[in-house]
């Protein structure tokens, strides 16, 4: 039985900022969440667990379960939910009993991930007269193993707003919903956001979510009579097929069905660039830089209003996929999947990626700048600043906005930030050196007064 337990960790201190001082052993404090919950309900397994992305109120730890139900946990009462959200697909499911749930799992309609997006207004359906009109909320994004994905809108202030909304349409259509085999979502956190789905082959789809377009007046009809509210579309950008091992030629068809295999897939956010993320599993760790969001958004701020020719843009630039860190070669070899996960930047290690394998050996990988997106061009590499190749890069300068000049300058100061920092820290330490200086040669003259000043004491005193 998997119990959630958040761990605590002690205080830093000390000149190298360690635990409890640098102390050899340190004392953690462990706090497990739902756990009378778990013990009483030994067929409910946990699917996963994540923080409320709310950065105001109370840390709450959300925990999705198998028996469709997403639960928030609020860390000062971790044995109690402060807010229980149902959801099931189909409103005669939300009773609970053991052979619903067995139907709607052979249907694929069992909830498997979740991701929060950015904070958003209210909808205006969603909300009453009593509430304030700029209420935010997080949209709630909710994958379901047969590849539908459906949206709830949370806030921890107001509890009804949690009204299940979906599934949320997918363009252009497929036949097989894009998979049975649903296992992560993500949304990047850019504008509009990116929804990331994987499925256990392998496969991810890039969603851009946009609001839905007027519907004519059979579309409205259909709605009113299902009872549900506008809801955003999901339009597929592109998809990406991960190569989990390496692919051998394969003589008869039985061994090549066996050389491949499919494993549950998670997401990672990159915190140090929006468009880029990483995906964990058995065979290592991929990373996926989208290049071309760039030229979505000016694509989607033009007057095109045309959505299917986002397949033309698609086609013309493609992202980048990375396989860092293999663990599984061939599909022969065991599994060894990433146990822990994440993203630091230091100033002596730079953008580094920290895995923790199956051993539970702890490995630092550098992020390769091939899937970071592209600076600026710097100011005097402009083209069509001046009409001869040689004239000068100032007259340009005439027909930008001082906003730009700017823009330009810091683009050009930002290519080296290791090097600033480090000339920083030099002229500060200049700046001691010489305060430390002065501070002798005044503690000396004082020193040096005193002594006088006593002989000269003496001397009176003979």
């Amino acid at each position: 039985m998997l119990i959630p337990n958040m761990l605590e960790l002690p205080q830093r201190w000390g000149k190298k900022s360690e635990f409890e001082g640098g102390r050899l052993e340190i004392n953690c404090k462990t706090i497990p969440v739902a756990e009378r919950f778990f013990t009483s309900s030994t067929s409910v397994t946990l699917r996963q667990a994540a923080w409320y992305p709310s950065e105001t109120e109370d840390p709450h730890l959300v925990l999705l379960t198998s028996d469709n139900t997403i639960r928030f946990y609020n860390l000062k009462e971790p044995q109690t939910p402060a807010r229980v959200l149902p959801v099931s697909q189909s409103e005669e499911e939300s009773s609970v009993h053991t052979r619903g749930r067995s139907y709607a799992a052979s249907l694929g309609e069992i909830a498997v991930a979740f991701d929060f997006g950015p904070l958003v207004d209210a909808p205006r359906q969603l909300t009453s007269q009593r509430l304030k009109e700029d209420l935010l909320v997080f949209p709630l994004y909710i994958l379901y193993e047969n590849g539908e994905t459906f949206l709830s809108y949370t806030s921890l202030t107001y509890t009804n707003l949690g009204k299940l909304l979906g599934p949320l349409p997918m363009y252009p259509a497929a036949e097989d919903n894009y998979g049975y085999d649903a296992c992560a979502v993500l949304c990047l956190p850019c504008v509009p956001n990116i929804l990331v789905i994987a499925t256990e082959t392998g496969m991810l789809y890039h969603c851009v979510v946009l609001e839905a377009e007027e519907e004519d007046d059979g579309g409205a009809v259909e709605r009113w009579s299902r009872g549900s509210e506008t809801v955003p579309s999901l339009y597929v950008f592109e998809c990406v097929e991960l190569e989990l091992t390496l692919k051998l030629p394969a003589r008869e068809e039985e061994e090549l069905a066996e050389s491949d295999f499919t494993c549950p897939i998670r997401l990672h956010r990159d915190p140090l660039c929006q468009h880029r993320y990483h995906c964990t599993h058995e065979a290592g760790v991929h990373s996926v830089g989208l290049t071309w969001f760039n030229k979505l958004h000016k694509f989607l701020q033009s007057d095109e209003e045309d959505k299917d020719s986002l397949q033309e843009l698609a086609a013309e630039q493609r992202c980048i996929v990375e396989h860092i860190l293999c663990t599984r070669p061939l599909s022969s070899s065991l599994p060894a999947p990433v146990r822990g996960f994440w993203i630091v930047s230091d100033l002596s290690l730079g953008a580094t990626m920290i895995c923790i394998t199956s051993t539970y050996e702890c490995l630092l990988l550098p992020l390769l700048s091939s899937i970071r997106p592209p600076s600026p061009p710097l100011l005097c590499s402009r083209v069509g600043m001046g009409e001869g190749s040689g004239s000068s890069p100032l007259r340009g300068l005439a027909n930008d906005s001082f906003e730009q000049h700017i823009r330009n300058i810091l683009a050009r100061s930002s290519t080296n930030p290791r090097k600033s920092l480090r000339e920083a820290a030099e002229r500060l330490a200049d700046k001691y050196e010489d305060a430390k200086y002065r501070q002798e040669a005044i503690m000396n003259r004082f020193l040096c007064f005193s002594f006088l000043s006593k002989q000269y004491n003496i001397l009176c005193s003979i």
